[in-house]
Formats: C-alpha cells, structure tokens, sequence
C-alpha cells in the first residue's frame, strides 16, 4: 500500500481541500457520517456504489455533491445552488403557511406508483440522472397533488436520499468533530458534548500564546481544540501518569500545518514535577503511579473505557474488517497504528478503527495518508521554562482518573491565578474534590457548572425543540489556583 505523507504549509488555502488532507462528508443531511482522507485513490460506498472522491479535491469546503450513473459506472457531481431554487423554496413557504389540507384520505396500498422497479433499472441503464429518477417517479404517483405540500417534500426528499445521494463536504474543525463523534460514537471523546468542550476552553482562559497543561484522555478532541484555539503560538502539553502516554489520534484530523503540530507536545507528569513542590530528597515512587491508577479503577493491562493496551497490540478477528468506515476509536480487540481502514460494527454504526496492515486480507477501500508529527516529546528547555514559570492553565478530561488525586499532583505546576477546568461524566468525584481544595485553601472560585443545550427546529409552521436531544452534558469544576500557606505544607 503506498503512503502518501501529508505536508500542509502556507501554500495551501484552508478553505478549499487538497490531497491528503482529512474531511468530513455529510451524507444525506446527517443521515451518515464519515471522516475520509482524500487522495486519488480513495473511494467511498454510498448504498450499494463506490465513488471516487477525486471530485472532492480542490473544492471548497460547504460544497454539495449528488451521486450520478455514467458508463463508466457511478461518480459525485458537484450540485451548484440557483436563484430558481431558493425562489421555490420561499413560495413553498409562503403556501405552506396558509395551506388548511390533510392526507386523512390517502389509502397507501402501493396502487399509486405507476412506475415498476423494472422501469427505473432501465433508465438507469440509459443513464438517466438521479434526479430525473425522482421526478419521474412523482410524475407517475397518483396520490402526490392530493398530499399537502409538507408530505410532498417529505416524500421528494424520501426519494432523493434513495436515487440521487448527496454528499455535504465539511471542514473538521473542533465544533464539527465533537458533534459528529458525540452524535454516532460518544463514549469515544468521554460523552463530551460541544458546548461543554466551548465552555472548557473559556474557563480554562485557553487564549493565544498561553501554555496550557491538558490532561486528554477522550481521545485527543481536547487537544485538539486547544490547539486549534491557540493558533500555533503557545504550547499545549499533553501530560500522563505512568509511562504509556494517552491516545490523542483525532488530533490528525484537524489538519494541523507543522507550526501548529510543533506546538503540540507531550510530557509524563514525572518530568514536570517541580523539586520545590516536594521535600527534599523525594523521588517519584511507583507506588504514586499505582495509588492513581487504583483509585480510577484503571488496570496495568488497559484502561478499561478506552481498551488501550498498554502492553502490547491485541488481535483482531477477521470477521470485524468490512468495507465501511466512519469514526476512528478503539476498542478491546483492537491494536493502536497509525494505518486506519473501514470498519463497521455490525450493528448499523461504522467506524474507522486503526488495524494493522498486516491484519488485512483484501486491499482497504480509502488508502491512509500520514499527517504531519504532532506530540513529540517536550524539549528539555520548555519543561524548565515550565518548572520555573508555571503553566496558565490547566484542563483535565479524564474520566478514568480520580479527579482529587490528579489534581494534587498537577495544581503545584500551574503558576499563581492561573484557571483550571476539570470534566467529568458524573457529579460526586467533582463535589468530593470541590470540597478537598477548599479545605486545603488551594483555590477560590470554586464552582461546579452544569451545561445545558437545547436544540429547536425553526420551519415554516413547525417550530418545536428537536424530540432527540441530549438531557446530559456532564459536568465543570472550575478554579483559580492560589498562593496559600497551608496549600504548600499539603504538598509537602
């Protein structure tokens, strides 16, 4: 399988796609999500159609593209938007609202389609266009002028999804990613919802230059966003405890150039630690490591929401390797590389999980394209600046870790006034570590917050809240670190 390396620099416009560089498509308005590298190999199933995505290359990102038949075989068109067409949506507006009529005398017998499955196969042979298709079959329906204008929308775009795919070519970008990970693969990013990740970054005062101290262990959206936030300029470093640092691969689909990935490092907690924050003569003991990974219930073998071997990679049965692809994550029998093919689960949710190429029988349907380095080691420089200077914030996602214990160990790295944000899934190990710092007077500010997000559909005559929305956000415990007398004898 040949590699394609990924190097973006100032050449490239960030609002328009080129070789190499990681999209999300957006199939039939939400119906299917899919993050893909593009390259001019790289195909992409659509129902029972492979296309290529080499259409895609080169187009600005927002552009909608519809599935075509042609001789040499299926192929994505880009779709341009017309006056005509907004003109037909504002007067179906208009007629939607003052419209009285109802289906209450429609029969559905399947008497009223005209046109047999037979008639369709053979205009598609003679290469009729999907929408053709789809018009054709509202031409021979007997019952569409009786059915009110919103059941004859909803039946042309029932169509539409069926014989004239359309694929919405979006940029990954922190929102993008968060949604649509949160939305098929949640436990994935730790049920991080997207305004809870928002309001992280804002508690955590996440600004240009800043040098923020991230404990991500939600798969590396967290990273990422700082990242993304900070703009190439600051650092953010991705700290561990133990030796096995935390898998941040979403990080590779931001699209990061080199300036920014090279402010993307890693640190173990050991190398961090500053001597004046412990007495003298201390040394970092296994038994703190392992005091940390009993109290989150974390195993020596892997951590058990995220299945991450920490010994070696584990195999993979044959039968888990089919031609779909979405999400990547891991599970419990998946190994860690940096080659990612399509992979579902069986139960009507794909996912990108990365295998081992050795693993593969049959060639991969999208080939893998290696993005620019991102968390390399901290250099020795920037880890003294660190020890002298302090961190100005600090943001820990990290469900598997008791919060109270980690966040002893990383509020002496933080400089005085700096914010920190903490994440949790459930409300008790923040309230316990709310109440700890108080008592140790090793912060003010203290406050738990909950999100909250409601979603509406705003259309003609049906404006509502959406009836599947997400009751739960998690939640913050946010702080300011300060200078406190009995805080430094706590640490001691």
């Amino acid at each position: 399988m040949t590699e394609v390396s990924l190097q973006i620099d100032s050449v490239h416009n960030p609002r328009v796609t080129w070789e190499g560089c990681s999209v999300l498509l957006d199939i039939n308005d939400g119906d299917r999500l899919v993050f893909a590298r593009l390259s001019a190999a790289s195909t992409l199933k659509i129902g029972d159609k492979n296309c290529s995505l080499r259409p895609l290359i080169g187009c600005p990102f927002g552009s909608l593209f519809q599935v075509e038949s042609g001789s040499k075989g299926p192929f994505l068109t880009r779709v341009l938007a017309t006056p005509e067409d907004n003109l037909v949506q504002e007067i179906g507006d208009c007629q939607l609202k003052d419209e009285h009529k109802d289906n209450r005398a429609l029969v559905d017998n399947n008497t009223a389609q005209s046109l047999t499955g037979e008639d369709i196969d053979a205009m598609r042979r003679q290469g009729t266009s999907g929408g053709q298709i789809v018009e054709a079959l509202i031409a021979n329906s007997s019952t569409f002028g009786k059915k009110t204008l919103f059941s004859q929308e909803k039946y042309r775009l029932k169509k539409q999804k069926k014989y004239a795919p359309r694929v919405l070519l979006r940029r990954p970008f922190a929102r993008s990613i968060c949604e649509a990970y949160f939305k098929k693969y949640p436990a994935r990013i730790g049920f991080l919802r997207v305004d809870t990740l928002s309001l992280l970054l804002s508690m955590a005062n996440v600004s240009a230059s800043s040098d923020v101290l991230v404990v991500d262990m939600v798969g590396g959206i967290l990273t990422g966003a700082v990242a993304e936030r900070l703009g190439g300029t600051g650092y953010v470093c991705n700290t561990h405890f133990g030796v096995t640092p935390y898998p941040i691969d979403i990080v590779r689909i931001f699209n990061f150039n080199n300036e920014v990935c090279s402010r993307i490092v890693r640190s173990p907690i050991i190398d961090l630690c500053s001597a004046q924050n412990r007495n003298p003569g201390y040394t970092w003991k296994h038994e703190d490591v392992c005091t940390l990974k009993t109290q989150s219930n974390i195993g020596e073998v892997a951590l058990s929401s995220l299945c991450v071997s920490s010994s070696g990679p584990l195999s993979i049965s044959e039968d888990q390797i089919v031609q779909e692809e979405t999400f990547p994550h891991y599970s419990c029998s998946h190994s860690i590389s940096t080659e990612e093919i399509c992979t579902s689960s069986g139960n009507g949710m794909q996912d990108l999980v990365p295998i081992p190429m050795h693993a593969i029988g049959a060639p991969t349907v999208i080939k893998a394209c290696k993005s620019t380095k991102h968390g390399e080691k901290a250099s020795e420089e920037a880890v003294h600046m660190w020890k002298e200077n302090g961190f100005s914030s600090l943001i820990i996602a990290a469900p598997e870790l008791d919060a109270w214990s980690a966040i002893q160990e990383l509020l002496p790295l933080l400089s005085y006034s700096a914010p920190f944000a903490i994440y949790h899934q459930f409300l008790q190990p923040l309230a316990t570590c709310m109440h700890n710092l108080q008592i140790a007077k090793m912060a003010i500010g203290l406050q738990i917050s909950e999100p909250w997000l409601r979603e509406y559909q705003v259309l003609p005559s049906r404006t509502h809240p959406c009836m599947q929305m997400s009751a739960f956000g998690g939640y913050i415990l946010s702080g300011i670190k300060i200078c406190s007398s009995e805080a430094q004898l706590q640490t001691k």
